[in-house]
């Protein structure tokens, strides 16, 4: 029997999580916790690990180096069935750990080290045969922070005839300027930013500004995440904002990858925008619900 072929596509981060829930002070020097738990993370896995759950059989492509947290990520993929194939593990590379910090009302802040710019590793796409889906799970960062691995990136998928998702990031360690890709935007068919990072990429405030300007910019379709306010979506023939789900949110990690993924899932179902956006919020809510990204 033959291996079922991916028919996703996710590239970008995958990464270990140290979430410390509910800290306070206690004493000079010390701090008290709810919890600290290590967890794998980074857009690409969590996108891959549940596209996988709802049925859609998923490729990563990442770069992790041959480290303890490096055999978390590649744990934790294959025991999702993600095809881990095109995944690069070198000596190398230093597979990121990230600090995250969460509130008792489930918010976060994170923190990052230069490991995240994954020097050395530039992902390729080698072949797509059967693929729908190619994500651009972690736009904005790296691998995907540099200009001509992204045009190429793009260009090559739409030359297959996939439909090509972006998830963004706000940038860090490198700055690559949205105007940058002007080229390949109008090829993005879907743009997925939060409201932090659109306001970034726009200078807007409200949530319908910001994704017009961004469709404005050429993209096809852009679906802004909103958190415990759903999404706001601009696209050629629909805008339209829908509520997300009410749930007592315990972590947010990794809820705008469980969208993301969601929403593919739709695509691949042949749903509506609308239909693809309530996937979307429906596996946001189911992650939010506990502490980790997947």
């Amino acid at each position: 029997m033959t291996e079922e072929s991916a028919k996703v596509i996710c590239i970008g981060q995958a990464l270990v999580d140290c979430i410390v829930r509910g800290k306070e002070p206690y004493r000079e020097n010390v701090d008290i916790a709810e919890a600290i738990i290590l967890n794998t993370g980074g857009d690409a896995l969590n996108e891959a690990c549940v596209l996988e759950t709802l049925g859609c059989h998923a490729k990563l492509i990442c770069g992790i180096g041959r480290d303890p947290a490096g055999d978390l990520v590649w744990e934790k993929a294959k025991s999702y069935g993600v095809d881990v194939s095109e995944v690069v593990r070198s000596e190398r590379l230093t597979t990121p750990i990230a600090n995250l910090t969460v509130d008792k009302n489930g918010g976060r802040k994170s923190c990052n080290s230069r490991a995240t710019m994954l020097e050395g590793f530039y992902p390729e796409l080698k072949s797509l045969e059967g693929v729908k889906v190619v994500s651009l799970a972690s736009l904005f960062r790296a691998p995907l922070d540099q200009k001509d691995t992204v045009v190429n990136l793009v260009k090559t998928a739409k030359e297959a005839g996939a439909v090509v998702c972006a998830d963004t990031k706000i940038p860090t360690f490198r700055q690559l300027p949205l105007s940058d890709l002007a080229e390949v935007l109008p090829m993005i068919d879907y743009l997925f930013p939060n409201e932090k990072e659109a306001e970034y990429l726009t200078g807007k405030k409200d949530y319908m500004e910001m994704a017009e300007e961004l469709y404005r910019q050429g993209i096809q379709n852009v679906i802004i995440k909103t958190g415990r306010e759903g999404c706001t979506v601009c696209g050629k023939t629909r805008r339209f904002h829908m509520p997300a789900r009410k749930v007592k949110a315990v972590d947010s990690t990794g809820a705008g990858d469980s969208f993301v993924a969601g929403f593919i899932s739709g695509i691949l179902a042949g749903d509506p925008l609308e239909g693809c956006c309530e996937r979307g919020i429906r596996c946001a809510a189911k992650c939010v619900q506990r502490m980790g990204a997947v």
